[in-house]
């Protein structure tokens, strides 16, 4: 057996336990998806100029989680028909990333689908951030609101990817029983989190997927949950105030709730989302899954699992 077989074996054997019962998790979001159930989207749209005659190029805007406006490109191959109606992937971005050019979407595109490409709150894109806390934060976005779950940007940013999704099946021109949610790193644990929260996703795409075994990571990463550390290392006495928030978002606890086909990714050089993370939650999803291991990659994401990604979502949007 080579170290490469054993160091698989010990990933997919790794299964650290729940970092809050069941029940707790079931009655908030419970609790928090009934109350926005309740809340209108108020989708608006409005068609941008494009160099692509053979595209639809339009800003989708909806309100997310405290009626921040949210907003996406909504893409549309020209060709299609009334009657044959395009499947949609809805796309979330890296940390502080945004939803970009149509150009970065031309591979789905190419296949016929349409795309909902959105921002993520406060970072780069067009997209502001009209969450409040009480309290201070470290630098960056994630340890806004830390103290309380209800007010944290955790919970705000959770929303804003569960309302895409219900924003992009209120779309007449996509066919809403094939849904796919698609990113990398921050992106891909946005859409586990969507498929989690919300029923109309029928494909999971997560590359190299963030917010997975969180207590872990905070220990360890070197990307966004280093703003977590600094936090906590400034206010040594909030751990488990901060611990007991981030429990309500970490894909560990949330992973068993996802019922669509899922598509994973992870590098094992990969500092950020480390492995033991991704497949924390891997190994915990019971929906049927695969997830491609790349040895010697780090926190990036192939053109070869590009090509992995474009062969699934085919066959899944088959079984939708």
């Amino acid at each position: 057996m080579y170290a490469t077989d054993r160091r698989q074996n010990d990933l997919l054997a790794y299964n650290p336990p729940a970092t809050i019962a069941a029940d707790e998790l079931d009655r908030y979001w419970k609790g928090v998806l009934s109350s926005y159930a309740q809340k209108p989207l108020d989708i608006t749209r409005e068609q941008l100029k494009s160099p692509f005659p053979a595209l639809r190029v339009e800003r989708l805007t909806y309100k997310g989680s405290d009626d921040t406006p949210i907003h996406g490109l909504f893409l549309l191959p020209q060709q299609q028909t009334a009657d044959e109606k395009p499947p949609c992937i809805i796309i979330y971005p890296g940390y502080t990333g945004d939803k970009g050019l149509p150009e970065r979407y031309a591979a789905w595109l190419l296949l016929g689908y349409a795309v909902l490409a959105v921002d993520a709150r406060g970072q780069s894109g067009e997209t502001g951030n009209l969450l409040t806390w009480e309290t201070g934060s470290a630098k960056g976005w994630v340890s806004q609101g830390i103290r309380q779950k209800e007010n944290s940007y955790y919970h705000a940013v959770t929303m804003d990817a569960v309302r895409a999704v219900d924003a992009a099946a209120m779309q007449p021109e996509i066919e809403a029983s094939r849904i796919a949610v698609y990113g990398g790193s921050q992106g891909g644990g946005l859409a586990l989190l969507a498929a989690s929260l919300n029923p109309k996703v029928s494909a999971v795409i997560a590359d190299i997927p963030n917010m997975c075994h969180m207590d872990y990571g905070i220990m360890h990463s070197t990307g966004s949950l280093t703003e977590i550390a600094q936090y906590v290392k400034r206010y040594p006495e909030q751990l488990s105030s901060v611990l007991e928030t981030i429990a309500h978002f970490d894909l560990l606890n949330l992973a068993d709730r996802i019922k669509a086909p899922v598509l994973m990714s992870v590098g094992w050089k990969d500092t950020v989302c480390l492995p033991e993370t991704v497949y924390a939650v891997y190994n915990r999803i019971r929906s049927h899954k695969q997830i491609n291991d790349y040895p010697f990659s780090g926190h990036e994401v192939s053109e070869y699992q590009t090509r992995a990604a474009i062969e699934f979502l085919k066959e899944a949007f088959k079984r939708a």
